[in-house]
């Protein structure tokens, strides 16, 4: 749905590593930033995890999410596959995308997918962490794959009252309830939010299902 921010997931085949290099990282990045530019898509926050990948975009156009994975996939996997001498698939199936509440859970998601180094284990602190968004989103620097979300710009009335708010966010991790929710509704594609945002979510889809029935008979 156009306009609203998404959660997307994707892992490798077998949760084996998608990334074995410095340049993997750089070269993954690069085909994001291009993607998204070319389907109209926002990139607000991304962790590249070794043998994962975590993504929070808002599409311009209801299709846009899915061409970006598609052209995403299709250049990565071979560019890899050139790389490394290897062939057959990269990635575990097609990615997991749940649509995000706004209003209600776009910071959570923002910390899921953050602090997802830390909860690995991999590092103490979310800026310790090279390949995600957190030095953007906290200490604004340049990342021509992040675009802000509105929320996040209104943070603070400057740029240092915004950064430093959004660190703020970081004190803690994520409750565990709320993790499992975040989880949930990723592993099942289903939306994060609230009982109200899911019956509009669900709502939308059966019209939409409905309508393109209605449209091919």
């Amino acid at each position: 749905m156009a306009g609203l921010p998404y959660h997307i997931v994707q892992r490798g085949n077998n949760r084996e590593a998608c990334f074995f290099a410095e340049a993997d990282y750089l070269f993954y990045l690069q085909c994001l930033r291009d993607a998204c530019v070319k389907y109209g898509v926002s990139c607000h926050a991304y962790v590249l995890m070794t043998n994962h990948t975590h993504l929070l975009l808002t599409p311009s156009c209801d299709i846009g999410i899915s061409r970006v994975m598609q052209s995403l996939g299709r250049r990565y996997v071979q560019y890899v596959n050139a790389r490394y001498r290897r062939w057959g698939t990269l990635w575990e199936g097609r990615h997991k995308s749940s649509v995000v509440d706004a209003e209600n859970y776009l910071f959570v998601c923002y910390r899921y997918i953050e602090m997802n180094p830390v909860r690995a284990g991999m590092v103490v602190h979310p800026g310790d962490y090279r390949w995600s968004s957190f030095h953007f989103n906290a200490f604004g620097i340049q990342d021509d794959a992040v675009t802000s979300h509105p929320l996040v710009l209104a943070l603070g009335q400057s740029t240092d009252s915004r950064l430093a708010s959004y660190r703020e966010l970081f004190a803690d991790d994520l409750p565990i309830e709320m993790l499992h929710q975040v989880r949930n509704a990723a592993n099942f594609s289903k939306p994060l939010g609230n009982a109200h945002f899911r019956r509009q979510i669900n709502r939308a889809l059966f019209f939409e299902c409905t309508a393109g029935k209605n449209t091919r008979s």
